[in-house]
């Protein structure tokens, strides 16, 4: 413990010595005139998993991200959020998108790998999206959850160069070696797509 203190004075003296350097104009408070929001799609409330629940990396430097994976809760929103917060669980995903008003939580940073797919590739290469509701209810997909959950598809899309089509949006059911069949039949996959290219 003793050790740990001088190199976190010596790595917050140099980010110091960094910043000082930097135009103030470069600075992220500078730009947007406030303290930087921890969210990655603008629109997203930050509701974090426990670190037991995904991986720390570097995305895209340190995996490629070239898909989105669609997923469908089985729970409600606020027990999604709970399932990710909770260390026993060993499962989160980097955004959750309310039924209701298509509200949009964001739960693991996407230069983060979120434990979504149930396949380490998969995980590595993709952010994956959850939607409140249940497979066979198909009440829960409703216009706000598919337009919020579209604009956020397609700001990911644009963020990582990924194209907006089936190949590269696709279900958890999709994903190799999984038992899982979200987001399951109702989902509206040609309206999704048409709303994700829209944007």
């Amino acid at each position: 413990m003793e050790r740990a203190r001088p190199l976190l004075g010596r790595r917050r003296l140099l980010k110091g010595a960094v910043l000082a350097a930097a135009p103030y104009a470069l600075l992220p408070e500078a730009q947007a005139g406030a303290a930087p929001q921890p969210v990655d799609h603008p629109l997203a409330e930050w509701q974090p998993a426990t670190p037991s629940n995904f991986t720390a990396a570097e995305r895209p430097w340190s995996h490629r991200v070239d898909r989105v994976i669609i997923h469908v809760t089985q729970t409600t929103y606020t027990g999604t959020l709970a399932i990710f917060q909770n260390p026993a669980k060993k499962v989160s995903a980097h955004y959750v998108v309310r039924s209701a008003d298509g509200h949009i939580a964001q739960c693991v940073r996407e230069a983060d790998i979120a434990w979504h797919a149930g396949n380490w590739d998969y995980n590595t290469s993709s952010i994956g999206i959850e939607h409140e509701g249940w497979v066979d209810k198909p009440a829960y997909f409703t216009e706000a959850l598919y337009q919020e959950s579209a604009k956020l598809t397609a700001g990911i899309c644009g963020r990582y160069g990924i194209p907006r089509d089936r190949a590269h949006i696709i279900g958890h059911y999709e994903v190799p070696g999984t038992d899982h069949s979200d987001p399951g039949v109702y989902w509206d996959w040609q309206r999704y797509l048409r709303m994700v290219e829209a944007v």
